[in-house]
This record gives C-alpha cells, structure tokens and sequence, in this order.
C-alpha cells in the first residue's frame, strides 16, 4: 500500500508540474510593428529588391561618377570618335564625350523626377485630404479642378506653360511638370480620407475639440503612409518619362546643361550609323523608369495587408 501511494503521489506532482503555469520571467516575443512587417514583406520581394539596388548603383555612379571620370561634360574632343577606352559611349558630332552628357543628363533628369515627386505628393496629399474630410462643396470644388486637369492634355499644356515662364532651367521644368502631377495622388488620397474619416479614432479627435488641421496631419495622413509612398514612387518614373518628353522637342532644359531626353534628341539622328549616342541614354532613361516601376510594385504588396504570400 506504501508503495502504491508514493506511486499515486508522485503521479499528481507531475501532472500538478505539467500544469503549473508558465515561468513569469520568461516574456514572450514582442508582436512585430507595422512598419517592420512591412519592411520584411519589402525585403523578401525579388524584384523589388533588385531594382532598388539597380537604383542605387545609377544613382550613386551618377552623382558620384563624374568626380573621378576624365572627361567633362561640357569638354569638346574629336567629333564622332568611335567608343573606346578612353570614350566609352563615343563623341557626339561637335566633339563631346557622351558618357559625361549622360552622366550630366541623368543628375538632372532625377534633379526634376524627385522635385516633381516631393511637389505633387504635398499637393496631392492636401487637396485629397481636404476633399475626402471636409466633403461638400469643398469636395466639389477640389473634385472639378482635379478632372479638369485630368483632361487637359499634360505634354501640350506644359510645354506650353514652361514657353510662358521662360523655360529652359531645371526648376522651371519641375515647376511645370508637378503642376499636372497631382491628380492621380489626390484621388487615391480623398477615398481613403473619405473612409479614415468615419473612424472611431477621428471621431473622438473631433470631439475632444482638434481642428481640421491637427486632424488631416496628425490621424489621417499617418494612416495613409502606404498608398501616399506607393503613389509617390510611381511619380518619379512619370516625372522622368515627362520629363525626357518635355526636352526631345527642345521644351525642357536648354544648354548649357542637358538632360535625357535632351541628350536623347541631339543624337536621334545617329540611331542609324551610330548607335551607341542614342542608346547609351536611351537604356539608363528605360532603366530608370522600369526599376523605379518595380520597386512600386514591392511596396504596394509590402503595404497591403490581404497580400500573404510575397512575389518573386
């Protein structure tokens, strides 16, 4: 009988031992942030990974680069040397070294897409939020002015507007493109303004007495983060594209400095018997555009809370 009750005893201490509950020293892990599910997502995306790094490389040979490279961009050499060593893309017609044009063209090819950027994605950001919280006639209003530049054909109405101010510098390029490339963000913005609005969180904002301001900052736009930098990234591909549009008809940036699409054009004519003037600024400018593209594509499946699986 002794033994079977220390058989007994010892069975309810391992079952009381089983049961005991969990040491309180030991913290369970923290639940990962928002921001850094959204940086993981980021960085398991392939290609969104690639292109940034692609990005990175252009960007930093591009501002970094002529410091070490011999030749300057506005030094004139033999006219139509062939590529080699010492002119890896060639010379142009009047003797310049075309990779230092399109090192040049590329600063401020990017110089205009993200001043663009930073511009449309201000304006955007505030006419949407005004529209989608206010509502009413302000909704109207911003809603009008938002389809009427909408329909008003972009590359026609700036080059005319950059020919009014006097074209030719790289802000008023950047002046003039921003002016029509705010819509897109606006949109987006009032609908999930529209939606936040509604809010318990806003709700309670209100009533405590935040005025409109404090309101759009401080609750709305902080909970917009994700379609503002997925809708700002692809900016910067527009900007460029527009960009190099405005200057192939000889309404963007004027010489003395240059830009893609002005490199691009000066040397159209070369596409048959000199290839390497048109493509060496052709790619970079396809480049840009296409990683820019990608990496747009990363951050809106990063931000978008249904996606599960990551793509390639």
């Amino acid at each position: 009988m002794a033994d079977m009750n220390s058989v007994l005893a010892s069975e309810t201490a391992k079952s009381a031992g089983e049961s005991a509950p969990a040491d309180p020293d030991k913290q369970l892990p923290e639940p990962r942030s928002q921001g850094k599910l959204v940086l993981r997502k980021f960085l398991r995306h392939k290609l969104a990974m690639t292109s940034t790094a692609l990005l990175l490389l252009i960007v930093l040979l591009t501002f970094i680069g002529p410091l070490f490279y011999s030749h300057g961009y506005e030094e004139t050499f033999e006219g139509f040397a062939a590529p080699s060593a010492e002119y890896p893309l060639g010379t142009t017609q009047v003797g310049k070294d075309m990779l230092a044009q399109v090192l040049r063209g590329t600063q401020y090819s990017l110089l205009i897409a993200f001043t663009v950027t930073i511009l449309s994605t201000l304006i955007g950001v505030i006419f949407g939020a005004l529209a989608g919280y206010l509502r009413g006639f302000s909704d109207s209003a911003i809603s009008r002015l938002t389809d009427l530049f909408l329909i008003i054909p972009q590359i026609a109405a700036a080059a005319i507007l950059a020919q009014v101010l006097g074209g030719g510098t790289w802000y008023v390029v950047a002046l003039v493109l921003s002016a029509f490339g705010w819509m897109s963000i606006a949109r987006v913005t009032r609908a999930e303004s529209m939606s936040l609005s509604q809010r318990e969180f806003v709700e309670s904002a209100r009533a405590s007495g935040a005025g409109t301001g404090r309101i759009i900052f401080k609750h709305l736009v902080p909970n917009m983060v994700g379609s503002i930098t997925v809708n700002a990234t692809l900016t910067v591909a527009q900007a460029v594209l527009a960009e190099a549009a405005l200057s192939f008809i000889g309404l963007g940036v004027a010489l003395p400095d240059t830009s893609l699409g002005r490199v691009i054009s000066e040397n159209y004519a070369e596409l048959q018997g000199r290839p390497a003037l048109f493509f060496g600024p052709f790619i970079v400018l396809v480049l840009i555009s296409l990683t820019i593209n990608f990496i747009g594509d990363g951050l809106r499946d990063a931000f978008d809370p249904r996606q599960k699986r990551v793509k390639a």
